[in-house]
């Protein structure tokens, strides 16, 4: 059976990584910079040589970074989503054996695209922020690694989604403001995005993790449609069975996304690859997402 590191462990998706490994059997070690009970102590940007020495003690078959910065400085960013990669890419290049790297990218890589046309691992990337930006950084960084595979990600959604996301301010929102007749105000919902469930997402990198042979240095993770985050919003609504109202507000958006009008994966070579397609649909995302808030922690 293969070992398997799960770098970011505590981190969105990788909670979610990390159960599906413990219900299907899958030997995890869980790390974070942000360690809780059970989790080692491990933040990349640290060093190289910190990296190596986890390598050594723990020796992995596989590696799994879903570890990353979001938000903050430029600083902030390039740390965690640059140096923290190189850092590991630079301990896997001195491992004593071959280890196989999944890094989990992002559809911010790919910036703003033709409207109407699925992206494909072959769009030329034009990250539109500096979020995006440390993100691709990070891609070019794992595709000089033998047997590395980056899964470009696109929007996960689901139960533990943060409130950085739309779906997770807008539960939290909604919960908030249960029993009242309070609105709830969001930046413009004019664009459209491919919004996946965050436990096919797991399941995708398990998949990945555990394939046998060489990978494509790059994969997209996505649903294959592009929806409405006007329809999102609509959908939350109805599954929560609110009958407040969601009002947009001029400002702009996430800085992440801000610019990106239109994104929808082309998911046919993960699909031909790993044999992986998503299997949840968004309002069965949004239920559960909406069930887990009503007991957090």
């Amino acid at each position: 059976m293969s070992r398997i590191l799960l770098v970011g462990a505590t981190g969105f998706v990788g909670r979610h990584v990390r159960a599906r490994a413990a219900a299907t059997g899958v030997e995890i070690v869980a790390a974070s910079r942000s360690p809780e009970p059970g989790v080692l102590g491990l933040d990349l940007a640290a060093g190289a040589a910190r990296v190596g020495d986890a390598l050594r003690d723990i020796a992995p078959d596989v590696v799994v970074n879903c570890a990353g910065v979001t938000a903050g400085s430029p600083a902030d960013l390039v740390r965690g989503n640059v140096v923290a990669v190189a850092n590991l890419v630079t301990a896997l290049a001195a491992a004593e054996r071959p280890v196989r790297l999944v890094h989990l990218g992002s559809a911010a890589e790919y910036g703003e695209v033709e409207h109407g046309t699925p992206v494909t691992e072959s769009t030329r990337p034009r990250p539109h922020s500096l979020y995006g930006v440390t993100k691709l950084a990070g891609t070019e960084l794992v595709g000089g690694a033998p047997g590395a595979v980056v899964l470009r990600v696109f929007n996960p959604v689901g139960p533990g989604s943060p409130g950085s996301t739309l779906a997770g301010r807008l539960a939290g929102e909604l919960r908030r403001t249960d029993g009242t007749d309070e609105d709830v105000h969001v930046g413009p919902l004019t664009a459209s995005r491919d919004l996946v469930d965050v436990r096919d997402v797991a399941d995708a990198v398990l998949t990945a993790a555990l394939a046998p042979g060489a990978l494509p240095p790059v994969l997209n993770v996505g649903s294959g449609r592009a929806t409405p985050l006007r329809d999102l919003a609509a959908l939350l609504l109805r599954v929560t069975g609110s009958r407040r109202r969601v009002l947009e507000a001029a400002a702009t958006g996430s800085e992440r996304s801000s610019g990106v009008a239109w994104q929808q994966a082309d998911i046919r070579a993960i699909g031909h690859v790993l044999g992986w397609a998503p299997a949840t649909d968004l309002a069965t995302s949004l239920r559960d997402l909406w069930a887990e808030t009503a007991c957090p922690g």
